[in-house]
């Protein structure tokens, strides 16, 4: 049995699961996986260097799927931020129909992307970021709970709590976002008001995961307390793997006099693509959130998105069932 909610609806997609915009693993080989199994795959622009890079990614994954698949434009605060302009030319141009914004001041953005009919996913970690993105035009809102990988906001609001408090407030449909990897997730997800799940880590412990074995192994190995919240002192807050490079910027970060200079050469993105492409764990920072004590095996895409659909429907259709039968 399938789920049908507003978000395949409105996504055109069999499965209420999305694959959310990753740094360096959401590329086309992976998008396209997630499409091809039913669920939304997605493409990670600024994994591309240039805008033009972005085009060739977008017409990879084309070529590789027919079904939807969206782009990520993850807006964030740099010195010398990238050209963002241009990246969402080459997403409207290249016939993107699904988009995911993320970060501060989207409003531009999303405004342009509307104009040309482009269905618009905003993620975010706030009832009140959601309830501004509904206003300029968001279909729907991606809720990222506290215990997600990357960013979780510096409210500290888990999605227990942020996921009804976001539907109690909001008339889009939502996505739960942050903890998700099985058909529990997706029934609790629903039950909390959400008409789909996005998934990160669990999707970069998959055999389509442009990312080494042995990190994937890492994850499986990891449990739901090896993470680490970084960059808290400066309201920037990002949740790694616990490694010996996250361990030692949460040590220098005790300092009272702590600069970001003080742990930048420990925090670079780079370095981070780094541990992913080579395998060596303490490489640099290796973005992961609490879901990974719930990852215990890399199957296909299309193995795990079948298996957290046919969970689900067990769940729904005879555990939850059985409660209400014992009741009459």
């Amino acid at each position: 049995m399938n789920l049908n909610t507003r978000v395949t609806e409105l996504l055109g997609i069999q499965y209420p699961i999305v694959q959310g915009g990753m740094m360096w693993v959401g590329t086309a080989e992976l998008a396209s996986a997630v499409s091809n199994a039913g669920g939304l795959g997605t493409i990670t622009a600024l994994t591309q260097p240039t805008p033009e890079a972005l085009y060739k990614e977008i017409a990879r994954c084309s070529n590789l799927t027919d079904r939807p698949f969206a782009v990520n434009l993850t807006l964030l605060p740099a010195v010398k931020p990238p050209p963002y302009a241009e990246y969402r030319q080459a997403i409207i141009e290249s016939g993107v129909k699904i988009v995911e914004t993320a970060g501060n001041k989207p409003h531009d953005h999303i405004q342009h992307f509307k104009q040309h009919g482009i269905k618009i996913i905003h993620k975010c970690t706030a009832v009140r970021h959601a309830l501004s993105a509904q206003k300029i035009g968001a279909d729907i809102i991606s809720i990222d709970g506290f215990e997600c990988a990357g960013h979780p906001g510096e409210d500290d609001i888990p999605g227990l709590i942020l996921i009804p408090a976001t539907a109690d407030q909001i008339d889009i449909p939502i996505i739960a976002s942050g903890g998700f990897a099985d058909g529990r997730g997706l029934v609790a997800a629903l039950a909390l008001g959400a008409e789909g799940i996005n998934m990160g880590t669990r999707f970069c412990a998959t055999q389509e995961a442009p990312v080494h074995e042995r990190i994937k192994q890492f994850y499986l190995d990891n449990d739901e307390r090896d993470t680490n919240l970084l960059l808290r002192p400066f309201r920037n807050t990002s949740r790694v793997a616990k490694n010996s490079i996250s361990d030692r910027v949460l040590e220098i970060s005790q300092k009272p006099d702590l600069k970001f200079e003080d742990i930048q050469p420990y925090v670079s993105g780079l370095k981070g693509k780094l541990a992913l492409e080579t395998g060596d764990i303490d490489a640099g920072l290796i973005t992961a959130g609490q879901v990974q004590g719930l990852i215990h095996d890399i199957p296909t895409c299309k193995e795990l998105i079948e298996r957290i659909i046919q969970e689900a429907n067990q769940i729904i259709d005879s555990r939850l069932a059985k409660f209400i039968r014992a009741n009459e």
